[in-house]
């Protein structure tokens, strides 16, 4: 048999012993600000701030990842995130094994406790992508070959429709036809009888669309109750975290319901947290977000735990640019995603740190099928501060 040099690389790095790897030296953080381009409801500045994550171990190799504070959606800010890995996660991951995931996360986690779930995910979800992308250069493999699977080889999005003008509903609905783009999702809340007829726009001018409601917890318990069902007359597919992440006797009574499927997002962070809502029956899926969980290993386990339960994974983000987006990517890629993921950040940003950007054409965006996440980061650019 005739071995390339690919598969050498990756048999000589799968047998080096855990004991051996090459230990964590050095943590680095890097502010990466993208700009914004157009409306949407959780950005109040011109740009997009980021915090780009380097991980390098003894041997050289490095990692990056990301972590994508939004103040207005979550309260984890940029300066947060800077300060919970400087001062509280890089000490306990010098001298750690890069291929010891599971360990750094234990680690995390004693070093900034949970309150009721998981403690700045955020900041941690930046830490996490920075180990499995060293981890997978380190071992020659992308994500989804180190999970065993085969992943698609682009991943079909969805246009998000935020507005709070009825008369430019459908202006926002052609941007996104002429550009490729065949699946709409539609921020709403607080206002239902708006959302109602802003809905009946974009089904009417994308009849065969896969059409996502998504009130960021905007509704209360009557005002969902009520317009659940007319969203479902007009063509809905599903609803996303209608009330607020503490309202769980109200999720029960929408699940029960039954006039959409229920998606939960902000309230669902952990593993834990998601098999004891799924005990009490409060949904019918999540809307998978790697930045909001802490990161793909915590991610990874809850897509798992849906697929088990028989509940519905979609995919989503956090206006994700670079480094994160390429991490959603893969772990939708590696789960076959049967949805239109909701991952507007090449809709709303510009501007890359990327040496090869990821590009959306006719609404789909290929999967980074690299080694680690699959996309180089251009380090010179990172360090100068301005993205191409």
């Amino acid at each position: 048999m005739l071995w390339t040099r690919r598969q050498l690389l990756q048999l000589a790095a799968a047998q080096i012993a855990p004991g051996l790897a090459p230990p964590i030296t050095r943590v680095e953080i890097f502010p990466a600000n993208y700009p914004v381009a157009g409306h949407f409801k959780f950005f109040t500045k011109p740009y997009r701030p980021t915090v780009l994550v380097k991980i390098t171990c003894e041997s050289g190799a490095a990692g990056w990842g990301q972590s994508v504070p939004v103040p207005t959606w979550s309260y984890e800010t940029v300066e947060s995130v800077a300060s919970t890995i400087q001062q509280h996660l890089t000490p306990v991951l010098i001298g750690g094994n890069p291929f010891d995931i599971r360990g750094a996360h234990q680690a995390m986690r004693r070093a900034i406790a949970p309150s009721f779930s998981t403690g700045m995910p955020i900041a941690k979800a930046g830490v996490d992508l920075a180990l499995h992308d060293l981890a997978g250069k380190l071992r020659n493999q992308n994500m989804p070959e180190k999970w065993g699977r085969q992943s698609l080889p682009a991943i079909t999005l969805s246009w998000t429709v935020n507005t709070t003008s009825l008369p430019e509903v459908e202006k926002l609905v052609n941007d996104g036809l002429q550009r490729g783009y065949r699946h709409f999702n539609v921020k709403l809340g607080p206002d239902p009888r708006f959302d109602l007829e802003m809905c009946r726009i974009v089904r009417r001018m994308a009849p065969q669309a896969f059409l996502w409601g998504d009130a960021n917890g905007g509704y209360d318990l009557a005002q969902a109750l009520w317009v659940a069902p007319k969203l479902a007359d007009i063509g809905m597919n599903v609803l996303e975290q209608p009330l607020p992440s503490n309202r769980l006797s109200g999720y029960r009574e929408l699940k029960k319901q039954r006039a959409l499927p229920i998606l939960m997002d902000e309230g669902v962070v952990s593993p834990a947290d998601l098999i004891e809502f799924i005990r009490l029956d409060l949904l019918d899926g999540v809307a998978m977000k790697p930045a909001r969980t802490a990161g793909l290993f915590h991610a990874r386990r809850q897509i798992e735990i849906l697929e088990d339960a028989g509940l519905l994974f979609l995919g989503s983000g956090l206006t994700d640019p670079d480094v994160s987006l390429a991490a959603s990517l893969q772990l939708f890629g590696a789960f076959h995603l049967k949805f239109p993921a909701a991952l507007n950040g090449p809709q709303f940003l510009t501007g890359t740190f990327l040496k090869q950007p990821l590009q959306v054409q006719n609404g789909q965006i290929a999967v980074p099928l690299g080694p680690g996440l699959g996309v180089e980061v251009d380090e010179e650019r990172v360090r100068g501060g301005k993205p191409a």
